[in-house]
């Protein structure tokens, strides 16, 4: 094969591949705050009224069942007293002792009830609050990615994820580029109105999202000695 047709082999072959090069999308870079969006998002203030409306009624639960216990754990005092009482006779302290053992052991079960009501509750808010943050998200970035498409981007980067340091993988990025205030009118669109029939109340500027780590706290029965 001579010169002349290697060079033209050579070029028709760097023809072909230059339709390939234009063929692929310029890169489009976006920015967007998945975590704003969740904390300010409608439904995440709805929820956070729930769980802690829920987290409340749990706790009034626990302190009724405490209250019940600490009854338990006055009237096995008294007991004990009792059975330590010099003027009684062996037999009637015989019969306080077993009754203080009984009261004890009812002791015993109430707290293992209310230990059990606490951490089954607990769990269980704790299951509502991944569940719900799960689908939020989910929703939030299927949402942004249509904004993002709207807006040519090609990249959609999340400035709120953090780094190896804790700090935003972004340093610095021109407003421009930012879509969070896009998306978040989006969100708004389905938001629902007031029972008035007017737009539903704004949201608060710093909005209390659902508790990161619901607790229920449980008092002790351990009668005194």
């Amino acid at each position: 094969m001579n010169k002349p047709t290697l060079t033209l082999l050579a070029l028709l072959a760097i023809g072909a591949a230059v339709p390939a090069i234009h063929a692929q999308p310029a890169v489009n870079f976006r920015v967007v705050d998945m975590a704003k969006l969740y904390d300010a998002h409608y439904k995440t203030i709805e929820q956070g009224t729930k769980f802690t409306s829920d987290q409340k009624k749990a706790q009034e639960e626990v302190d009724r069942l405490n209250k019940e216990g600490n009854a338990l754990v006055e009237a096995y005092k008294a007991l004990a007293e009792q059975a330590n009482n010099p003027a009684l006779s062996a037999e009637a302290k015989t019969r306080a002792q077993g009754d203080a053992q009984k009261q004890l052991e009812a002791i015993q079960a109430k707290q293992q009830e209310i230990q059990t009501f606490a951490q089954t509750a607990q769990n269980s808010l704790e299951q509502r609050l991944q569940s719900f943050r799960t689908l939020m998200i989910e929703e939030i970035a299927m949402l942004a990615t249509e904004v993002g498409k709207r807006r040519g981007a090609t990249v959609l980067v999340d400035k709120a994820g953090p780094s190896m340091f804790g700090i935003s993988n972004l340093v610095y990025t021109d407003p421009g580029f930012d879509i969070t205030d896009e998306v978040m009118a989006e969100i708004n669109k389905s938001k629902p109105v007031a029972a008035s029939g007017g737009p539903a109340a704004a949201a608060p500027a710093a909005p209390a999202a659902a508790p990161a780590a619901p607790t229920v706290n449980l008092p002790g029965l351990q009668p005194k000695k």
